[in-house]
């Protein structure tokens, strides 16, 4: 395995890059199966917990992920429509609770017993994707992808 690389492809785009010891079939479960995918994708470090959790991942289908608010209040919802999806293959969604969401594209190739994951943020312009880096939430991927290692070893 490989740490996760990240890296502006262009003023739009930020993709992050890991390198697992696991087959395509067992990324992909973990990515689109509800009860796998809380336990590994909530950073950590980042004050928040997952309050629930739903995947439909079908061309079409939606995910909405509900997080208690750190600072008290309402919970805040993430949630998408699913525009690609070739199991094993490619993943792809909308983030929709913000009207400058990324359209998000997980990619699984396999590479002899591994298996390289790219996760693609596609922005609407380049001001949201600084705001994205500036805001610090890119930064929470890369833990997520070690998290997802370390689950997978588990």
């Amino acid at each position: 395995m490989t740490e996760a690389i990240t890296e502006r492809r262009s003023d739009r785009e930020l993709v992050v890059t890991r390198t697992f010891a696991a087959t395509p079939v067992a990324l992909w479960r973990a990515w689109t199966e509800a009860e796998l995918f809380r336990q590994w994708w909530v950073p950590k470090s980042f004050p928040i917990t997952l309050l629930s959790c739903e995947i439909d991942a079908r061309t079409g289908g939606g995910y909405r992920l509900e997080f208690a608010n750190p600072n008290g209040g309402e919970p805040m919802a993430f949630f998408g429509t699913y525009t690609t999806v070739e199991p094993h293959a490619k993943l792809a969604w909308t983030n929709d609770e913000t009207p400058d969401g990324a359209v998000t594209t997980v990619t699984f190739t396999q590479e002899g017993a591994r298996t390289v994951v790219a996760v693609s943020n596609l922005f609407p312009t380049k001001e949201a994707c600084d705001e994205e880096i500036q805001g610090g939430a890119a930064d929470g991927l890369p833990e997520s992808l070690t998290q997802l290692a370390d689950f997978l070893t588990a």
